[in-house]
């Protein structure tokens, strides 16, 4: 009789666990990349009564639960923040601990931040791993680290070195009384981010039917004031094609080039050239019966630039974007990959830590590996389903008023037996 206290008592703790489970995942409805728990019972070992062996079994009740979280994936919802991210398939992000201890972490929370001190975090403040760009490189194969983005910095200029011009010439245009002209330019940069305009200027020969051109630098932004300029013709055969200079693939010729010496910033000198073909061998010029148009012009210098917004694309590529309109990848988010991922232990914060049941995480890119994609611009809803809680919640509320019931009917027939004994 005394056995049934037990066995009642047994059911109460492992129902209390149950509720206790299923209201955590309620409470985490709304958490971001949150894994519901499930609960497991199994039953305690059992005796057996009377003379045949097994003929009569009595069990002890019902061990304590295990809760097992369940990995699977949750709704994937866009986003309005910029630095949001959703996990799509298996892996985690990699994170550390910003106390001393700097313990390594792991979540599918993906609705990140920049703290103040230019570091990536969670929501909770744990920073984000992954590879930063150095000097324009960024190098995956490296162990991660902490991802610092400075919002506010300044990207160094770049000299323009290179320079190209896609247009016509007018084949009907004349040379004489009066020869044809076209001009145009385009805005380079020297080593300091100071920007000049290189002028172009088209002449048609009155002799040869070749354009004559002029390539300069005004001499306002020269020490000297005596412009910088570059001259040459170019000349096309009857189909309208350059002939002059020829393509230099293979190279026959350079690609004609302005030398810009003794600026009057300070900055130091250039040497720009002007690329008449592209990377196939194809003209840029053309001598065409149509009006002398620029169709597209192209310079490889960028001015000095703040950096005044990042946002993580798909794939987990950091992008952040200059005042200039310059758009550069400038970190790269870690992925882990973990193949039993039920084993690992919740510490709070939206985070899980590696027990000893787990597997040694492989962290490299995502989408590769096994590991998921990540997705910019989305967060991972919670895998709560509301319906199956609340389900669960009656059957355990019943089990818990049953076995409570077996424990006042043990009493009252305890009860009984002192009586009998009395009377």
């Amino acid at each position: 009789m005394f056995t049934s206290f037990n066995t009642a008592l047994s059911a109460l703790n492992a129902d209390t666990t149950a509720i206790d489970v299923v209201g955590n995942n309620l409470a985490n409805l709304n958490t971001p990349g949150y894994k519901a728990s499930v609960v497991s019972f199994s039953d305690l070992v059992t005796e057996s009564l009377g003379a045949g062996l097994g003929e009569t079994q009595v069990g002890f009740g019902v061990a304590s639960p295990i809760t097992i979280r369940q990995f699977s994936q949750g709704a994937i919802q866009s986003s309005s923040g910029a630095l949001d991210v959703a996990i799509q398939g298996d892996g985690f992000l990699v994170v550390s601990d910003p106390s001393s201890n700097g313990g390594t972490y792991y979540t599918r929370g993906g609705n990140l931040e920049v703290n103040k001190a230019g570091q990536l975090v969670t929501a909770t403040g744990y920073q984000v791993q992954g590879w930063n760009s150095i000097n324009g490189v960024l190098d995956t194969t490296t162990p991660p680290t902490n991802l610092s983005v400075q919002v506010g910095s300044l990207t160094a200029p770049v000299a323009t070195s290179n320079i190209s011009f896609d247009m016509n010439l007018d084949a009907d245009a004349v040379s004489t009384p009066t020869p044809t002209t076209f001009s145009t330019s385009i805005t380079v940069y020297d080593s300091l981010g100071e920007s000049h305009d290189a002028s172009l200027q088209f002449t048609k020969d009155a002799t040869s039917g070749q354009w004559d051109y002029s390539l300069s630098i005004p001499g306002s932004d020269m020490a000297s004031g005596t412009a910088a300029t570059l001259t040459g013709t170019v000349s096309f055969d009857s189909n309208g094609k350059l002939i002059s200079p020829t393509a230099p693939n293979p190279p026959t010729t350079t690609s004609p080039t302005l030398t810009v010496s003794g600026l009057a910033d300070g900055a130091s000198d250039m040497s720009i050239a002007w690329n008449l073909y592209d990377s196939s061998g194809q003209s840029r010029l053309t001598n065409y019966a149509q009006s002398s148009a620029v169709s597209a012009n192209s310079q490889d210098g960028s001015a000095a630039a703040q950096l005044t917004h990042i946002g993580i694309s798909d794939g987990g590529q950091i992008v952040a974007k200059y005042s200039n309109g310059q758009q550069i990848a400038v970190g790269q988010l870690a992925m882990a990959s973990i193949v039993n991922p039920e084993s690992l232990i919740a510490t709070g914060n939206n985070n899980y830590q590696l027990s000893s049941k787990s597997a040694l995480p492989a962290i490299g890119l995502p989408n590769t590996g096994g590991r998921g994609e990540i997705l910019g611009g989305s967060v991972e809803s919670s895998t709560v389903d509301i319906a199956k809680e609340f389900t669960n919640l009656i059957v355990y509320q019943r089990a818990y008023e049953a076995n409570s019931k077996v424990i006042t009917s043990t009493d009252q027939l305890s009860q009984d037996t002192i009586n009998l004994i009395r009377s």
